[in-house]
């Protein structure tokens, strides 16, 4: 039987690393490996559809299956999952807690990247900061002109503003044009140490990730991986074939991180890390599947839904291929 070629767009992990290298094969399928920053693969699949397979937003894939036009169908493989406390940007010299966001102008890439989505969930659930409190403004981190991806539709009481198009939103939080930022990257105005520009919640960050895990048991979703449609339906094994693929190269990468005698990664304590991470999150604390997740999508579904990113609430089970939520077992 000749085998299905495909493109495969994925980041650079190390739970996606035994997939490019050749290690762990998808069945029945020839796959070509690009490897591109998340913000371009989005771009290139949400707008284009240039990949069989890809690495996917969550809010982008939610928000296109709630309105039924999504090109892609996901599976239960999370490529992406941070605590997003760390991604909230401000000027120190007039905001020092969660509620001084009030009323503050604040800097988003887009509104409806996943990262953002949580942080806004957060806020109101945490601190009683309601989106419709904060002046919301839009442009590129970095590099000016930047827009949404996808079409959104924003309640009325939501106030979101381009920002000029030669500005950038890290030049502007530098120069006190903007209160704050949030979002996945951190500005490069931070990175290199201007004044009064900082965290949110400081040096503080991990501990208080720390305890948001510890009561709710979220560990937030960012990514997924999504396939073709019209492949799917046109050769409905593929799903169950690339989940297995991607499982196995997550516990490949899981097991790399047991070994002290040669460190799989450039970090010192990093079996420690990994053992840390455990006595807190269990051991499988970056499991793929629904069940194992079903809480944390449910949260992000809600939060999706009550922002108006998704005009209805969407259930768990709509965003993946029937067959990849049902493996068989020995």
């Amino acid at each position: 039987m000749n085998k299905l070629k495909l493109s495969v767009s994925i980041g650079n992990y190390d739970r996606t690393l035994a997939l490019k290298d050749g290690r762990v094969g998808i069945e029945g399928c020839d796959i070509n490996v690009v490897s591109l920053e998340p913000e371009e693969a989005f771009h290139r699949a949400f707008r284009y559809e240039e990949f069989d397979i890809t690495e996917i937003s969550m809010s982008s894939h939610m928000m296109t299956t709630a309105r039924g036009d999504n090109q892609y169908i996901g599976i239960p493989a999370f490529l992406s999952r941070v605590f997003r406390h760390s991604g909230i940007y401000v000027r120190t010299d007039r905001i020092r807690k969660p509620e001084d966001l009030k009323g503050k102008i604040i800097g988003v890439p887009e509104y409806q990247i996943t990262a953002n989505v949580w942080i806004r969930g957060i806020l109101q659930d945490e601190f009683g900061i309601h989106p419709n409190q904060i002046k919301w403004v839009r442009g590129g981190i970095e590099e000016p002109g930047r827009g949404e991806r996808s079409p959104i539709d924003l309640p009325k009481d939501i106030s979101l503003e381009q920002i000029p198009d030669d500005r950038t939103l890290s030049d502007m939080l530098e120069k006190g044009e903007i209160d704050g930022y949030i979002g996945a990257r951190a500005p490069s105005c931070f990175l290199r140490g201007a004044p009064n520009v900082g965290r949110l919640f400081g040096d503080e960050y991990l501990e208080v990730e720390k305890d948001y895990f510890r009561r709710t048991k979220i560990f937030p979703i960012m990514h997924m991986v999504g396939i073709r449609k019209s492949l799917v339906q046109e050769n409905p094994w593929l799903p169950v074939s690339v989940y297995k693929a991607f499982l196995k190269a997550k516990e490949l990468a899981v097991h790399e991180l047991n070994e002290l005698c040669h460190l799989a990664v450039t970090l010192p304590w990093m079996v420690h890390h990994h053992n840390e991470a455990k006595a807190l999150m269990g051991e499988d604390y970056w499991p793929y599947g629904l069940e194992a997740n079903r809480h944390t999508i449910q949260t992000f579904a809600q939060y999706h839904h009550d922002q108006g990113m998704s005009q209805r609430l969407v259930k768990p089970e709509e965003l993946f291929a029937a067959s990849s939520l049902d493996l068989s077992k020995i």
